[in-house]
């Protein structure tokens, strides 16, 4: 069952620059970065809140390597801007076929390595009243307990 907003994903033409504007304004600090080659960007997550469920809510900002990336693909007809919204669950593959069999389309038949190395899969926008919707599974901690939240790496 999907248990907390993990994260708003917003696309941005300067990582540094989106960066420095968040931190400057509201204080949010980096907590992780990376290059996501399959998905095309580099990331920054920016943590705001711990959460109910042990897990954390953060903005996820990314900046396109490829023009031909999703979110290099997006930003040409869209611009810089919320690109999508990610609910947290303790289980990604069942989540994504509960969603499916109520005829929402799950753009991945198997989830995918996401940030942090967390497992994804997206909803198709227009089965979303327009919104771009990620399922997340946070990565298990290393002895295989439950998933851990990002701020315990």
């Amino acid at each position: 069952m999907l248990s907390r907003i993990d994260h708003i994903g917003i696309a941005c033409f300067d990582l540094d620059a989106t960066v420095a504007f968040y931190h400057d304004t509201y204080g949010f600090e980096v907590f992780h970065s990376e290059v996501n080659e399959e998905q095309g960007v580099l990331e920054a997550m920016l943590r705001i809140n711990g959460t109910d469920d042990g897990g954390a809510s953060y903005l996820q900002l990314l900046q396109p390597i490829r023009d031909d990336s999703p979110v290099g693909k997006w930003m040409a007809k869209n611009g810089e801007g919320v690109h999508h919204i990610a609910f947290g669950t303790a289980d990604v593959d069942a989540d994504a076929e509960a969603v499916r069999a109520k005829g929402v389309r799950v753009l991945y038949d198997t989830p995918r390595r996401g940030s942090m190395d967390s497992r994804i899969t997206f909803l198709h926008p227009k089965d979303c009243h327009g919104v771009l919707t990620e399922l997340v599974t946070a990565a298990p901690t290393p002895g295989g307990e439950e998933p851990r939240s990002p701020e315990s790496h």
